[in-house]
């Protein structure tokens, strides 16, 4: 979601690569919270962030305590940042019911979006 808001709303001063420490299918709910908002999400693939290769960043930002704790070392010219989200799967885990579940896809998307929209400021 990150990744779709960044191209989204600042595709022109970032060029967006997302990756994760445990890889694994895009999530339904994910690409379904995304549509409602206008962005196609289906398409993107989840990557080991070990498979970015020589590419140099400016700013690393982790979106989970996680990520945060396993991300790999990146040079000191590199700006790391954190913002921990709550992670929807595990919060959908508990939910009564599809709708309830999805709520909580909206909540994280919706913030994910605010914080993008204070880039780089933030």
């Amino acid at each position: 979601m990150a990744e779709a808001w960044t191209k989204q709303l600042k595709g022109d001063q970032f060029d967006a690569y997302s990756a994760g420490v445990q890889p694994k299918a895009i999530d339904l709910r994910a690409i379904k919270a995304m549509a409602e908002v206008g962005l196609d999400i289906s398409k993107q693939k989840s990557k080991d962030v070990n498979t970015l290769g020589d590419l140099e960043f400016e700013h690393v930002i982790t979106l989970c305590d996680n990520a945060r704790e396993s991300c790999p070392y990146f040079p000191a010219k590199t700006k790391l940042v954190h913002k921990a989200f709550e992670d929807p799967p595990k919060l959908a885990e508990g939910a009564a019911n599809e709708e309830e579940a999805m709520a909580h896809y909206r909540r994280v998307r919706d913030e994910i979006k605010a914080f993008v929209e204070t880039l780089p400021e933030s």
